[in-house]
């Protein structure tokens, strides 16, 4: 599980618990909402600066690897 994780962290004085990048108030769903849409993971990081490419890049690796797990 990712939360609570150097990647994400859920917190209830941060945005309601709601999860959120590690170190921002931005919220993980907004990503995903960003490339549902056709964004770009640099449209995403344009609009959210605080947000590092590592972070976005190691959410990505960890969640794929997690959705492979469950499959396997």
């Amino acid at each position: 599980m990712l939360k609570d994780s150097p990647i994400i962290s859920a917190s209830p004085e941060i945005m309601g618990g709601t999860p959120v990048f590690a170190g921002t108030r931005v919220p993980v769903q907004t990503l995903l909402d960003y490339l549902k849409a056709g964004e770009s993971i640099n449209d995403f990081l344009d609009g959210f600066p605080t947000v590092s490419r590592e972070q976005v890049i190691a959410l990505l690796e960890e969640a794929g690897k997690q959705l492979v797990g469950t499959m396997a």
